[in-house]
């Protein structure tokens, strides 16, 4: 055997290594992307469920939606009374205020003048006095 010979049966045998290591690789490899496409395969399922759910809960929530449009509508006029009466409240504590103002300032005035009535009344009783007592002297 010749080295020629020697060197050719060690590039066979590396070539064969080489071919044997290559068909392991792209053996996993198959079987990697076998599971990547199962994988894919589940994920665009659950997605399809996670679509179909979600289309069914905005229904679900347009009807609710309208149904509580629907409702508030329904109840608008009452918070439109419910404002005129808190409107109508404030107007009457004004004018209640204004009148117990008013009040305080007659009981004020009418202090006064009794005062006054009662000043007069002692004053008119001293005169008579006085015109009493210049009456016995002549």
């Amino acid at each position: 055997m010749t080295f020629g010979q020697l060197a050719g049966i060690i590039a066979a045998i590396a070539f064969l290594i080489l071919v044997v290591f290559l068909c392991r690789v792209l053996g996993k490899l198959v079987k990697t992307v076998s599971q990547l496409t199962q994988t894919l395969n589940t994920l665009t399922e659950d997605a399809d469920d996670i679509s179909n759910q979600v289309e069914k809960l905005l229904g679900k929530t347009n009807t609710l939606m309208a149904d509580i449009n629907e409702k508030s509508q329904k109840v608008e006029p009452l918070f439109d009374t419910i404002v005129d009466l808190s409107e109508s409240v404030s107007d009457l504590n004004e004018a209640s205020r204004n009148m117990a103002s008013k009040i305080t300032e007659s009981a004020k005035d009418s202090s006064k003048m009794k005062k006054a009535s009662t000043l007069f009344s002692v004053g008119k009783h001293a005169i008579g006095a006085v015109n009493k007592a210049k009456s016995k002297k002549k």
